[in-house]
């Protein structure tokens, strides 16, 4: 009898987590885009799921079903960096189907066009706003707007079990969690806890069959490779290189002010790599403000207004890359956009691409043994690096990997795209894939969309690169 109660009561339970679960999550398809012409080819949903004991944190986030087969292929939430910086700008500027045209600004809404290389055509892709005033998530009480590394492990670990029991027809698709930068701290620490409460037999079962990282934030060290990166790629001379190893004995960063040679060479290390741009040291340095407050609202701006280019703004130029973060601010913050998007009226009152501005609690300081346990656990992993970065240099990824002394089942190779090098990559016995974007940035899959787009689909298919 009592053993029959406690089957009893662990039914009990599970109903009752997928009831809780089942609250506070709303999405709506978004069939017409204000930009776009004509109906998206695409399904796209939008909406809020509620997070926190109180559900006080009402996570936005942007669904896309795949292109191709959206039963069988599989399911990725994937994270934007920063931390702060908007699904938006993952979605139209590195992996999802929809870019901005880049023209010049003259007052109308920006023109959006479909991107042949979308990630979408062989996955369906959850892009969610976290932490909390990401993008077009907000909160509705004080203690909601905390934001902080656990936080944001523990409201993407909620948000994605509360959708998929929402969304019952995908929750037996393979899964995925992805992201870049900032995301290397908290997405192996969300992989981890789904694969916890996995082995514990929590509801809803996931079925975690891996992730994939780029130009990841994961330890401290990752500055310490900035030098040995410039040096390779010819911006330091031999002389201040050599200087700087016998000096600072290969620690970089928090030098102590007693160390006088090192503090020189770091400072002509500093001269030397000014006016580059560190996410991708090819690309100018195209510095400009996310300042937009002063516009009227836009069906009134019938060309420029007079302020346009006072002192309260600088546009980079249109041949920046980073015009296109420009015109996704005009064309977030318009109101046609925010209804076809169904953003709730007088939640979020001005958008960012990343909202660097609001404080966040750093409690995860590094991410590396994560990676271990998860390796141990034979889970699946994608790392890779665009070549080009000076912020997470692709030195310091390999120098932790390499760390992790697993044996190396297919050894550093040639991959290609169009019969053309690619880059470089390497598979080692825990299933972790490491890979080389040639020519990719900081977010390589901007700098690099056809080759980002072949390595993915090959890995997600479980394909050699």
């Amino acid at each position: 009898m009592a053993k029959s109660n406690t089957s009893l009561l662990h039914l009990l339970l599970l109903l009752l987590s997928n009831i809780s679960f089942q609250v506070a999550t709303c999405g709506s398809i978004v069939k017409f885009l204000p930009g776009f012409n004509g109906p998206l080819p695409f399904v796209l949903e939008t909406g809020y799921v509620g997070v926190g004991e109180k559900e006080d944190v009402q996570v936005f986030y942007y669904f896309i079903e795949s292109e191709n087969n959206p039963k069988e292929d599989p399911l990725m939430l994937w994270l934007t960096g920063g931390p702060g910086c908007s699904a938006l700008s993952g979605l139209v500027f590195e992996i999802g189907p929809l870019e901005f045209r880049k023209e010049e600004y003259n007052g109308s809404l920006p023109n959006l066009i479909l991107k042949p290389h979308s990630w979408t055509k062989v996955s369906s892709i959850i892009f969610v706003d976290l932490p909390v005033y990401t993008g077009f998530t907000y909160a509705t009480t004080n203690s909601g707007s905390d934001r902080s590394d656990s936080l944001l492990v523990d409201q993407a670990h909620q948000f994605l079990k509360k959708w998929l029991v929402d969304h019952q027809k995908f929750q037996s698709n393979e899964i995925y969690i992805g992201g870049d930068s900032y995301s290397g701290i908290p997405l192996p620490v969300i992989v981890h806890k789904i694969v916890e409460e996995n082995e514990q037999g929590v509801q809803p079962w996931i079925n975690l069959q891996g992730y994939l990282l780029g130009n990841a934030v994961t330890t401290e060290k990752e500055k310490n490779y900035a030098i040995p990166f410039a040096h390779g790629m010819g911006l330091i001379s031999d002389e201040l290189y050599n200087s700087l190893q016998i000096n600072c004995n290969g620690e970089y960063i928090n030098v102590e002010t007693t160390n006088v040679l090192c503090s020189r060479d770091i400072k002509s290390y500093d001269k030397c790599t000014s006016g580059l741009n560190k996410a991708h040291i090819l690309d100018p340095l195209c510095e400009w403000r996310d300042d937009t407050e002063f516009f009227l609202r836009r069906s009134l701006i019938k060309k420029y207004p007079s302020n346009f280019l006072s002192t309260n703004l600088r546009l980079p130029p249109l041949y920046c890359r980073s015009y296109p973060y420009f015109l996704c601010g005009f064309w977030a913050n318009d109101d046609n956009v925010r209804k076809a998007l169904h953003i709730r009226k007088g939640s979020i009152q001005k958008w960012h691409r990343c909202s660097y501005n609001i404080p966040h609690k750093r409690d995860i300081f590094n991410s590396y043994d994560y990676h271990v346990n998860l390796s141990r656990k034979g889970i699946r992993s994608l790392i890779y690096s665009g070549d080009h970065d000076m912020s997470v240099p692709f030195l310091a990824t390999q120098a932790w990997i390499r760390s992790l002394n697993y044996s190396i089942v297919d050894d550093w190779r040639q991959w290609h795209t169009d019969d053309q090098v690619a880059g470089y990559t390497r598979t080692y016995s825990n299933q972790m894939t490491f890979a080389t974007v040639k020519g990719g940035g900081h977010t390589a899959p901007e700098f690099r969309p056809k080759e980002c787009f072949d390595m993915f689909s090959r890995w997600i298919s479980k394909r050699d690169l």
